[in-house]
């Protein structure tokens, strides 16, 4: 997406030798809601086929563009898997492990068996894919709650660390809105 591809350009941060790619100016710290909306669109545009009856995501990052693809579906809703286990979550979960690529941190998430059900329709969403342990989490709880998966959507996926490709390898309709190939001499290369 063209669209995005400029904003990265534009207002993104190379991090850590480009093991980072900062782009909390408007993707996920604050947001510029109508430029998600037409990111949402997008989504919106490629799944609308599928059938999609809820979204499933991760949180904290993942919520914000999960709640305007929503909207472009009617309002289907959005459910977010939890890092952390809370007392009022309860005992009848799905849960999986996953390792965060940007924080380093092993976490179980976790999700309500009363919201994600058997037949369900999901597409899972996040902002961004680097090795893939986000979305293969989210995967693992679909499949424990033998929900169909849809497709996965993010909004920028780090190509040159493999995630993406490993899971479009695996039979997944995955759509990246941005695939960064390279990052050298600062300065950001998106795959054609």
């Amino acid at each position: 997406m063209k669209l995005l591809e400029e904003r990265i350009k534009k207002d993104g941060k190379i991090l850590d030798d480009g093991k980072i790619i900062k782009v909390d100016s408007f993707l996920n710290h604050q947001l510029d809601i109508p430029f998600l909306e037409k990111l949402g669109d997008e989504m919106y545009a490629h799944f609308l086929g599928k059938k999609v009856n809820k979204i499933l995501t991760i949180e904290a990052s993942g919520i914000a563009l999960a709640t305007v693809v929503s909207q472009s579906f009617n309002g289907i809703p959005v459910v977010f898997a939890k890092k952390q286990r809370t007392k009022n979550i309860g005992s009848n979960v799905y849960t999986s492990e996953v390792k965060s690529y940007t924080t380093g941190k092993e976490y179980t998430i976790t999700v309500s068996k009363e919201y994600l059900n058997e037949g369900d329709r999901l597409l899972i969403i996040d902002d961004f894919l680097a090795e893939g342990q986000a979305l293969r989490g989210l995967i693992d709880i679909s499949n424990k709650a033998s929900a169909h998966i849809c497709g996965l959507s993010v909004a920028v996926e780090k190509g040159f660390q493999g995630g993406g490709d490993a899971l479009r390898e695996d039979g997944y309709d995955l759509l990246s809105l941005a695939i960064i190939d390279s990052v050298k001499d600062n300065k950001i290369e998106f795959r054609r």
